[in-house]
């Protein structure tokens, strides 16, 4: 049986868990997983461990939450698509393209909210610099380098047109772990009605926040009532829980945990740049942000009741033929 065969790159924990749901409707294929990889400079950096903040990094936190996800779910390894040709490869991030699979057909599907525009987004733009120099998601997409962009909502098909990715390559689809909020209701996370502070990485992608000034805000915000901390994958969890507990010394807070529950059971989301905004507006939470909440609104991601990853299948099915 010359079945055709699929690579899914992933990444971090909520690439992962997106590659896989979208593999559960690839049945006819054979199905191949590997953790985010790059070729030249970029691996010798992430193999010595010079790169183990990011998914890159061999070291890192999130490659080991990939493996143990996958070797959890009896995926199929095949670490940077090293062992066979593939007939399509599906990645959630273009900001690296190996020279391995350029020849190859390419899908990239839509992780989840992308950085603001900043000076390194018109960098890499106007220049045609690597996705990667930016070191952020602002320039999802700009690759050009896949036959297919599968994305959340009708408001960021605009957006990424807005940004130079051709129209015709993009189909909104939506995106699992975002398109069916509701389910997310069901949980047994054990606290109820308190107001949950989402951090986001952007000291870790080069930009500015005050720290301090984000947690003095939320507690005015709160007015007695109980405030949880959840710490974005991506930054320096140790300086967090310092300058948390310097203010808060009793606060709780999660590094880990699915942060979609902690969304489902608070009253009010407190959050600079997060995709966990796209759930609370779905469910109708009450939500401080930095971004327009009207814009948000209209990026906010289809909610199809999960039928985001055999749509997305789809798209890989109608290319591989």
């Amino acid at each position: 049986m010359n079945r055709k065969k699929i690579l899914l790159i992933c990444g971090s924990l909520n690439q992962t868990m997106m590659m896989h749901q979208i593999s559960t409707h690839l049945r006819d294929y054979d199905v191949y997983f590997t953790p985010y990889f790059a070729d030249g400079f970029l691996r010798i950096l992430a193999k010595n461990g010079f790169l183990d903040r990011s998914i890159l990094g061999w070291g890192s936190k999130f490659r080991a939450e990939t493996l143990q996800f996958l070797n959890a779910h009896a995926c199929e390894l095949d670490c940077e698509g090293s062992k066979y040709s593939y007939d399509l490869v599906l990645t959630c991030s273009d900001l690296i393209v190996p020279r391995s699979i350029r020849n190859k057909k390419i899908v990239l599907v839509q992780e989840g909210m992308t950085d603001p525009e900043n000076w390194t987004f018109h960098l890499v733009k106007n220049l045609k610099l690597p996705g990667w120099l930016a070191f952020n998601t602002s320039v999802t997409g700009l690759s050009d380098q896949y036959m297919r962009f599968c994305v959340a909502s009708d408001g960021y098909r605009d957006l990424f047109i807005k940004k130079g990715v051709k129209p015709e390559k993009i189909v909104v689809t939506g995106i699992p772990n975002f398109d069916h909020a509701e389910s997310y209701l069901d949980n047994k996370f054990p606290y109820r009605n308190y107001v949950l502070l989402a951090t986001s990485d952007m000291r870790e992608t080069l930009r500015f926040e005050d720290r301090r000034k984000t947690i003095l805000n939320a507690i005015d915000i709160a007015a007695g009532k109980p405030i949880i901390f959840k710490l974005h994958p991506n930054e320096n969890h140790q300086r967090a829980i310092l300058e948390i507990r310097e203010i808060v010394p009793d606060a709780v807070i999660f590094t880990e945990g699915n942060a979609h529950h902690m969304v489902a059971n608070c009253d009010v989301l407190i959050t600079k740049y997060s995709s966990i905004v796209y759930t609370a507006i779905a469910l109708g939470k009450a939500i401080y942000a930095d971004a327009d909440l009207e814009q948000l609104r209209k990026l906010a991601p289809l909610q199809n009741s999960g039928s985001s990853a055999g749509r997305i299948a789809e798209v890989c099915s109608e290319l591989v033929g």
